[in-house]
């Protein structure tokens, strides 16, 4: 089982950096190229090109919460929602169950 996850082309986890603008500001956004290539997927589905996509994430992020927080660990998550919904798989439901066991353990 683990040949499988080991033998991975090291240019899928290569990581990448992008310029991206986040409330008007340059700045840079550090993911690995699978991320990239899934995030470019959600944007062209969504209809807007991959740096829209990410700023308008961010902007609704910053409405419903009041801050980001870290916003490359939200970016690796939401392709992990996209994917789920695509393949009807319950990554988001299964880490959040295990969440919340570790949080009733200690």
């Amino acid at each position: 089982m683990c040949h499988m996850f080991a033998s991975q082309d090291p240019e899928i986890y290569r990581t990448i950096t992008r310029s991206v603008r986040l409330n008007g500001f340059s700045t840079s956004i550090r993911l690995e190229a699978l991320f990239w290539s899934i995030l470019d997927q959600i944007a062209k589905q969504e209809g807007m090109s991959t740096g829209r996509f990410i700023s308008k994430l961010h902007d609704e992020v910053l409405e419903l919460r009041g801050e980001v927080g870290n916003f490359t660990s939200l970016l690796r998550v939401t392709c992990s929602v996209f994917i789920e919904r695509n393949q009807g798989m319950n990554i988001v439901q299964s880490a959040q169950d295990d969440l919340a066991g570790e949080k009733k353990v200690a």
